[in-house]
């Protein structure tokens, strides 16, 4: 059962899909504990994430590894459910309005999901009243946004205005290429990340406080 669970941890790592979803059946079939599955999953993916922030791989190998733990998700999810093992905290994510750049995007939600994170992609050009609902209806503990353009990365204000103005005291992290540290202290934003990997981390930190 360790070798498979070492098996399916390498498959992520080498963003192999079929062998990753191979060995997740192989897994589940034999009755191993979802627990450990997805713990193997996880695992995988903070090695890519890791492996990403010291510049040894770039976005390419990110999306194959994160659309390798997508395949083994999507059998494991099922299992997860009837075993009572949900993800601890829901995150809201989306391109801000008036963007439609979603590949920094999708790449985080991936990465999210990844480490365990039930994700709310709302997609692009969202806006704030959507992340605001988004967020009552899903009961968000985090809230991401993404812009890519200087023409929109100051909606992010409007939309950290607008949680405010209904009295919801939202954890929201932003990010996305012309988005500095700076700005998201001047938006009030609870904090900024610079690259997919990062973001995970800040979540978890986030959270944890």
């Amino acid at each position: 059962m360790k070798e498979k669970l070492e098996a399916l941890q390498n498959a992520i790592k080498a963003g192999k899909r079929k062998d990753a979803a191979a060995v997740t059946a192989e897994l589940i079939a034999s009755n191993a504990g979802p627990a450990d599955i997805l713990n193997a999953l996880v695992v995988g993916m903070d090695d890519v994430g890791r492996r990403f922030k010291a510049n040894e791989i770039f976005v390419p190998e990110v999306l194959v590894a994160a659309r390798s733990m997508k395949a083994s998700m999507d059998l494991l999810e099922p299992v997860l459910i009837a075993a009572g093992i949900a993800p601890e905290h829901t995150v809201v994510i989306g391109t801000v309005e008036g963007d439609m750049h979603d590949i920094g995007k999708n790449l985080v939600a991936m990465m999210l999901k990844g480490a365990n994170f039930n994700v709310v992609d709302l997609g692009v050009n969202v806006s704030a009243a959507t992340f605001v609902q988004a967020a009552k209806d899903n009961n968000a503990s985090l809230i991401c946004l993404s812009s890519l353009l200087t023409t929109t990365m100051n909606y992010m204000r409007t939309v950290i205005e607008e949680f405010a103005k209904e009295g919801m005291a939202s954890k929201i992290i932003v990010g996305g290429a012309p988005v500095t540290e700076e700005f998201a202290k001047e938006i009030g934003a609870t904090g900024y990340s610079s690259d997919a990997a990062s973001a995970v981390t800040l979540a978890k930190k986030v959270l944890a406080a």
